[in-house]
């Protein structure tokens, strides 16, 4: 029994997980059983192995165990977030990565998060972002759609390739927020959901952008609804890189070495890219706190 309690803290499952209430010999008889589904040795005890395949089975399997009201998934536990349109890869019209397009951290000690990276997708939605994303091979845990629904591709767990850096990727959570970015679409975007909002001033690495396509307020309502949820979840302070007191429009060397612990944009990891300029996090995150 005190076997059981330990890896539970060690690995972050619980009794639930195996249909028991608690640690004692009703759970170490579910595992066995659950043991014996799986061919392997059925001692009731929770170790490595036995761990790794309770996990990639709820993976599997995640929409089976949600709770009520909407959720995201973290290490195959569910943490609540205040938005009513949330759905995780293996829901009904659910978005689902390849599975080589992430490094899996299934069955070890929940993953060591300290960042959120936000990206604009520069694709017309998130289902051809994740067509996108599968045929690259490269990943990242969330979309956010045009009408402001929240796709979960990954569990949190799993450290998915978005940061442009191996050492970010496997600190972090990144979302892609769908926008095209040039103003060539507004057209369309027009015809189906309305005009977007156009950016004329953004400055990123020290120059100012050309006029680009912002995100509609609900895709902006449902990052902060995110940002609190993964904040909650995995502990990342609600805060932004600063330069001067300002909010960090450039590299940041915190954030590229991994050492930063907050909420940054694509362009705080790399002078290579230039996502989400005009996004302001400051403004934003205090919006949050404020809730």
């Amino acid at each position: 029994m005190s076997y059981n309690k330990q890896t539970s803290e060690k690995y972050g499952w619980d009794p639930s997980w195996f249909g028991a209430d608690d640690f004692g010999p009703e759970l170490q008889e579910k595992v066995k059983l659950f043991q014996k589904s799986m061919g392997i040795g059925a001692d009731g005890l929770v170790g490595p192995a036995t761990f790794r395949r309770i996990f990639a089975h709820r993976e599997a399997t995640i929409d089976d165990y949600e709770p009520n009201g909407e959720h995201i998934v973290y290490n195959g536990n569910y943490f609540p977030i205040k938005w009513d349109k949330v759905i995780t890869w293996g829901e009904p019209g659910g978005l689902k990565l390849n599975s080589n397009t992430y490094s899996s951290y299934s069955g070890k000690p929940p993953r060591d998060i300290t960042m959120f990276v936000n990206h604009w997708d520069v694709c017309l939605s998130s289902k051809s972002c994740v067509s996108v994303l599968n045929k690259r091979k490269v990943s990242v845990h969330f979309c956010i759609d045009n009408d402001g629904t929240i796709y979960q591709l990954a569990d949190l767990q799993h450290a998915c390739w978005h940061a442009s850096d191996r050492t970010v990727n496997h600190k972090s959570i990144g979302v892609e927020i769908s926008n095209a970015y040039y103003t060539k679409y507004q057209d369309w975007y027009t015809k189906r959901f309305g005009p977007r909002p156009v950016v004329t001033d953004a400055v990123v690495h020290g120059r100012t952008l050309d006029p680009h396509l912002g995100f509609y307020p609900v895709q902006i309502e449902a990052l902060k609804a995110l940002w609190e949820a993964v904040s909650n979840a995995c502990g990342i302070p609600l805060e932004a890189p600063l330069k001067n007191g300002e909010l960090d429009t450039g590299e940041n060397r915190d954030v590229s070495s991994g050492k930063f612990e907050g909420f940054v944009n694509h362009y705080n990891v790399t002078n290579r890219k230039i996502d989400c300029a005009g996004l302001d996090l400051v403004k934003l995150l205090n919006e949050v706190k404020a809730d």
